[in-house]
């Protein structure tokens, strides 16, 4: 019974997310989508002969050679774009003091993100990740395959375990996506202490060279700081190492706080330097305005 009852929960979450979702996608969100994505890029249509005034990089020299007479090269804009979710599933993501764990919110996220696309023509398609590649849905079009990316992430998010390899993420998909697409890397960057950041920037910015690259940061509160709360066992939830700690302590907290802090503004470094648009999300607070500021400020650095 409890498998059934685990499965008719994820379900109606899932139904709660595509209500939440379908509220929150309006003419504003979709029209600032579209100003934003489309357009990124262009495709190769037809050849046409020169007329006075074209400008002569544009001109087909094989075209010309064969006929004799100069041709030019005509684009069009890329009608359809590919949006990848590359979701983290970790063991941290399991986590929520606030009534959600990150996990349900990047399943939010992402299935709002998704149902826009979807509106707008695109397809899209999902990469989940922990310490190793749990699961890659290739991108095609469809509401269906929207809330299924939803229901992937939920379930993945429920089961997190296991550390977080942004570095192995983005070598897959790499691998696996060569033309261009729109890539939202969603996860809370808690790299291992055993990772090498030089190696997970290298690749981002790579990435970056082939792909549009948004990072969305996940985070909760309780993460950067501690509540008086006497002792507690603190437990990181991708290493399964436990701390006990004197939170009734000012000076623990204060530590607690400061190391959080640190962390805070080395992922703001690492965002800097690699020059992406970053996204960043809590689970006690709402998040559409700060998608459609997202939207704004990029449709504004295109215009």
């Amino acid at each position: 019974m409890s498998g059934r009852t685990d499965i008719a929960a994820l379900m109606e979450k899932v139904g709660r997310i595509r209500v939440l979702t379908n509220h929150l996608i309006d003419d504003e969100l979709s029209g600032n989508y579209h100003s934003t994505f489309k357009g990124q890029g262009v495709e190769f249509d037809e050849v046409r002969p020169y007329e006075v005034g074209d400008d002569v990089r544009s001109i087909d020299w094989n075209v010309t050679a064969r006929t004799g007479m100069p041709y030019i090269k005509r684009y069009s804009e890329e009608r359809e774009l590919t949006i990848l979710f590359a979701v983290d599933v970790s063991g941290s993501l399991g986590y929520g003091s606030r009534g959600r764990t990150k996990a349900e919110l990047a399943a939010e996220v992402t299935a709002l993100l998704a149902l826009t696309a979807i509106r707008n023509q695109d397809k899209v398609g999902l990469l989940l990740f922990s310490d190793r590649i749990v699961k890659y849905i290739p991108p095609r079009k469809g509401r269906d395959s929207v809330m299924r990316l939803a229901r992937e992430v939920l379930a993945a998010g429920e089961g997190a375990e296991g550390g977080t390899d942004v570095a192995g993420a983005l070598k897959f998909l790499n691998g696996v996506r060569k033309r261009k697409a729109v890539v939202f890397l969603v996860s809370d960057f808690m790299v291992p202490q055993t990772a090498s950041v030089d190696e997970v920037e290298r690749l981002v910015k790579a990435t970056a060279r082939r792909h549009d690259v948004i990072c969305v940061t996940v985070a909760d509160p309780a993460e950067s700081a501690l509540p008086n709360a006497g002792l507690v066992e603190l437990e990181d939830p991708e290493t399964g190492e436990i701390v006990l700690a004197d939170t009734s302590s000012a000076s623990v907290r204060k530590a607690f706080a400061a190391a959080a802090e640190e962390e805070a503004a080395k992922r703001a470094g690492f965002f800097r330097r690699s020059g992406i648009d970053v996204l960043s999300l809590a689970t006690d607070r709402p998040y559409i305005d700060d998608i459609r500021a997202l939207f704004k400020r990029r449709a504004r650095r295109r215009g």
